[in-house]
């Protein structure tokens, strides 16, 4: 084309307009350098996704369209259609509604950049994964808005992409609002100026302290007695400073006793803060829903929460279509049974030894789905008993658990629980959440206000607390020991309510504040801890579930709390009666469904993983909590025994007799006598005599029979023992055992 022929196009005219200037476009081509072009443009990009957005254009066009703009500007959907309304009536107005605008090239240049700046603003608290998640959900800033804070924290962090942003969102209203830099300059000035000379509420400012003069130092004093007077005088006036009413007293509430004998939070391990994968999050997040689609089951990870042991995905059901008879779609959400069902298939393609589904979250409209982390991360106690969570309980019985998926700490209160059961396999962490249970009570009580009862029948988990002030025996591990050991809490607990009826209090609570009222001797609290309660189930069912319920029903308003952990959740173990009577469970792993309903009354807990990992039943809430539990280490342990074991030889403690030895002795010589009867009776009747069948009959322990069966022998009412499991020989018949009782009786 020649020079000429290019000129000629530059000059020449359109047939419905004047001439094209600064255009090198051919003739036929002229429409698109009109204004109304590009505004008639604008309208429909703008105008069709706001009907989209404001649901007027409805279909399945309508919801994409709408989708997209979310997707693509997240919050500034409409924002944005409306600044492309706006530029569309500019173009196709002319030059009226450009005189009405009055908006330069410059505002317009500061309205978009205000626009970006907001967009990235938005996304900039999230991480990279969970702001992208926001973005294709359609909230925050959209794509735009995470591709801007993606693109400028790559060169350097994601302090400076948001100085960048935030400048830009200044800026940018700056050149919308026509502000100079003069006029931003001189408001910031006159704010400092206001802010300065305003009287700040507060205390009166003391005067500064007087300088001596220069003249000399016996000058001094004469200064400083004539501000004497004045201060008095200014305090004194009443027209000055009216007295003020006093404050109402606040309510009582507990704190932590201020005893230099308390062991330092400095004995126990600092706590290790964990990381996320983010590209591992990335992964399983894009397989999780590549499965679900597979199936059949549309749906979107919306959320993602990293644990310390599992990371909980929120998965939002999405919606499945089909076809009426006559041809209309209807939208139907997908069922979160549908999910729930392909926990193994889920499983097998994440490679995860098992996943929880929770369906759904209570109360968020979200199906979470917990996968194991490829590296599980250790919650120390140090990091719960910081937290606020285990601060804001009020109660000197407060004890730490852990934290929850989403790497909160938890921790309750026991004497709002009021009793404890925990309940487990081997190996999944029983010992060590009571010696973290056991821990978190010696680090914030005395022992004036806390006694503790550790039954050990395994001989080597709470041994090691042996020495410390707050026994009120050594551990018992002996098992017939323990019968007579709930036999000797159920008369301290009616001897705490003959001292309740005494003063006329309820609970040990108001005993306590009477006690601080009257400078009197205040009653401690008693926690009993049993590490197997299988254990004591074999020797003595009848009694230690009586024993056990009658302290479960009655114990807690006079400080008396059970804690009981055992490796064999049956029913002949944890009994309904002790099940109705412990609302407050924690199950760790287990081998089978039926022990995860034994234990919590629902199925889940032989899907957890082991080491801690549990679900925790609080009494005050109906849904179950998963929780990794802290881990204290032998040598914090040793830290912590090992100081109060100093501190009870400075005090001068003397060694411990346990309180039931009465009752150890009374049962060795057998001076129960009813029981003794009821033996001769059940031998006599039955014509033979064995331990299992005073057992079975009189519903006791296995050594307890051996000493019947001893005593009726050294009475004549039993042959001694054949051996080899055979039966003795009862000497003594049924007339005569009942013309004995009746004897006795006269």
């Amino acid at each position: 084309m020649t020079t000429d022929k290019v000129q000629a196009m530059q000059t020449s005219k359109h047939p419905r307009g004047g001439p094209i200037e600064g255009w090198a476009l051919p003739s036929r081509w002229w429409w698109l350098g009109r204004s109304e072009t590009w505004g008639i443009a604008l309208g429909l990009a703008s105008g069709v996704p706001t009907l989209a957005l404001l649901s007027i254009l409805g279909g399945s066009v309508g919801r994409a369209i709408a989708g997209a703009w979310r997707g693509l500007f997240g919050w500034g959907a409409y924002p944005v259609v409306i600044v492309g309304l706006a530029g569309a009536v500019r173009l196709l107005g002319g030059q009226r509604v450009a005189r009405w605008l009055r908006l330069a090239p410059q505002q317009v240049l500061g309205l978009e950049l205000l626009l970006l700046g907001c967009l990235g603003l938005a996304h900039l608290p999230y991480p990279t994964w969970e702001g992208l998640a926001l973005a294709k959900a359609g909230r925050g800033g959209g794509l735009v808005g995470w591709g801007l804070v993606y693109v400028l924290e790559q060169p350097g962090s994601r302090l400076v992409a948001g100085l960048l942003l935030f400048a830009a969102a200044v800026g940018g209203a700056a050149l919308l609002l026509d502000l100079s830099w003069g006029l931003i300059r001189a408001a910031g000035e006159q704010f400092v100026e206001v802010v300065s000379r305003r009287q700040l509420p507060g205390p009166a400012p003391q005067p500064a302290p007087p300088v001596a003069p220069e003249r000399g130092a016996e000058e001094l004093p004469v200064i400083r007695s004539a501000l004497r007077p004045r201060r008095s005088a200014s305090a004194a006036s009443p027209a000055e400073a009216p007295p003020r009413p006093a404050p109402k007293p606040a309510a009582p509430r507990w704190r932590p006793p201020r005893s230099a004998s308390l062991p330092p939070v400095d004995l126990l391990a600092p706590a290790v803060s964990a990381a996320a994968d983010d590209a591992d999050v990335r992964y399983q997040r894009q397989i999780i829903e590549e499965t679900l689609a597979n199936f059949g089951v549309p749906a979107q990870v919306v959320e993602v929460r990293h644990g310390p042991t599992v990371t909980q995905f929120g998965v939002e059901p999405g919606f499945v279509e089909r076809k009426a008879g006559d041809g209309a779609l209807l939208r139907r959400k997908v069922r979160v049974g549908r999910i729930a069902a392909l926990a193994n298939d889920l499983a097998l393609a994440l490679a995860a030894p098992s996943i929880r589904i929770e369906a759904p979250v209570p109360g968020r409209p979200l199906v979470g789905i917990e996968v194991p982390n490829r590296k599980a991360s250790m919650v120390n106690l140090r990091s719960v008993m910081e937290a606020d969570a285990f601060r804001r309980i009020q109660s000197p019985l407060r004890v730490a658990l852990g934290q929850d998926v989403t790497g909160r700490a938890v921790a309750a209160d026991l004497a709002g629980m009021p009793h404890l059961l925990i309940a487990g396999a081997t190996g999944s962490g029983k010992s060590v959440c009571i010696n973290a249970l056991i821990a978190c009570l010696l680090m914030g009580n005395t022992p004036e206000g806390l006694r503790l009862v550790l039954v050990d029948p395994k001989r080597v988990e709470l041994v090691n607390f042996n020495g410390i002030p707050h026994l009120v025996a050594p551990v018992v591990v002996e098992v017939e020991q323990t019968v007579a050991t709930l036999r000797w809490l159920c008369q301290e607990m009616d001897r705490r309510y003959k001292e309740f009826g005494q003063v006329s209090v309820r609970h040990i609570e108001g005993f306590n504040a009477l006690a601080g009222r009257r400078r009197s001797e205040r009653m401690p609290y008693l926690c009993v801890f049993i590490d197997e309660l299988a254990d004591l189930m074999m020797v003595a069912p009848d009694e230690v579930e009586r024993s056990i319920c009658r302290l479960a029903q009655m114990g807690r308003a006079t400080g008396i709390h059970l804690v009981i952990a055992t490796q064999r959740p049956s029913v002949d173990v944890v009994t309904g009666l002790i099940k109705a009577n412990f609302p407050a469970r924690i199950a760790f792993a287990v081998s089978s469904q039926v022990d995860s309903r034994v234990i919590l009354d629902a199925s889940g807990a032989e899907q957890l993983l082991g080491r801690g990992d549990m679900l925790f039943m609080s009494p005050d809430a109906n849904r179950l909590v998963r929780l990794q539990g802290c881990f204290v280490s032998d040598g914090e342990l040793a830290a912590i025994v090992e100081h109060w074991r100093q501190a009870a030889q400075s005090d001068g403690e003397e060694a411990l007799v346990p309180p039931w030895e009465a009752l150890l002795s009374e049962e060795a010589d057998g001076g129960d006598e009813a029981l003794l009867r009821e033996a001769t009776e059940v031998v006599a009747r039955a014509g033979q005599a064995s331990a299992s069948l005073l057992q079975r009959r009189l519903r006791i322990g296995y050594a307890r029979a051996a000493r019947l069966m001893e005593e009726l022998e050294a009475r004549g009412v039993v042959g001694p023992d054949p051996g080899g499991g055979r039966p003795r020989q009862v000497y003594a018949s049924a007339s005569e055992a009942d013309g004995s009782e009746d004897e006795e009786q006269a």
